[in-house]
């Protein structure tokens, strides 16, 4: 089990392919591991170096949370002991918040970026429709820390399902992947730790961001998502805006094959 170790953490993390190929970082959602891009990770590694891990307070990673640390500043550490000068970095959710904040803080690390249904750190907050507010309402009436794994469930099932469709109306072989790959978080419920924010925020940088970007966000995936994938899509400069038919919050997961050919699809067009 190969891990990195920081101060206050052990980052844990894993590779695929040729270290002399053009390198890929990906950074899983919140609600998911490392594992989360199992089913897409051949394909790129194909041609690619791929580097995939647990940021702190997720899957494997273990770490201190009274040690302050900055999210963006773990990615780049675990570059340099990979020995990786530049990489494309993708990320879904919480993790294309991260990718956006190391394409900031780093621009010169950063090669290409790629954003799965996105957060955009320091963004306002967007108003959820009524049925999804009630739903995240649901969830947040569970005490996280005195039921962890009923906690986790729901909420993996909110963002799982999405906006505009039910439990019924998608694969059940999905949704129990879904909350096979949140299981392992349960343990870090409580483990957000002393995070340093970037500063300025990504929100107010935006048009700062120089590299070649992909935004994918799915079509049922819950209102402020989709109001971050367009804010994306309008203020970055060079971005291809990609909607992923049928899915939620977790394309990768739901269609990899579609999300894993759309990407190498544009990694090939930008010779990354």
């Amino acid at each position: 089990m190969p891990t990195l170790e920081l101060p206050g953490a052990e980052l844990y993390y894993e590779t695929a392919g040729a270290v002399s190929a053009p390198a890929l970082l990906l950074i899983p959602a919140g609600i998911a591991t490392l594992r989360m891009w199992d089913e897409v990770v051949d394909d790129l590694a194909a041609d690619h170096f791929v580097v995939r891990y647990d940021p702190r307070g997720f899957g494997g990673t273990r770490h201190d949370f009274s040690v302050p640390f900055a999210n963006h500043d773990d990615a780049v550490a675990l570059l340099d002991h990979l020995g990786v000068e530049r990489a494309t970095v993708v990320g879904a959710s919480r993790g294309g918040a991260l990718a956006i904040d190391v394409a900031l803080a780093a621009p010169r690390r950063v090669a290409g970026l790629v954003t799965i249904g996105a957060r955009i750190g320091g963004f306002p907050d967007v108003e959820p429709s009524a049925d999804e507010q009630r739903r995240l309402d649901e969830v947040d009436a569970i005490d996280a820390l005195a039921d962890p794994a009923g906690y986790i469930r729901l909420e993996t099932a909110v963002f799982a399902i999405g906006s505009g469709r039910s439990a019924s109306d998608i694969d059940p072989g999905y949704l129990a992947r879904a909350h096979e790959l949140a299981e392992p978080n349960v343990a870090h419920v409580a483990d957000d730790g002393d995070q340093v924010p970037l500063d300025p925020p990504a929100a107010e940088r935006l048009g700062e961001i120089a590299t070649p970007t992909l935004a994918m966000v799915g079509e049922f995936d819950l209102s402020p998502f989709a109001v971050q994938f367009d804010a994306i899509v309008d203020r970055v400069p060079d971005v291809t805006g990609l909607r992923i038919a049928g899915t939620a919050h977790l394309p990768s997961v739901e269609r990899p094959a579609e999300v894993g050919t759309a990407l190498l699809d544009w990694l090939g067009e930008r010779g990354l």
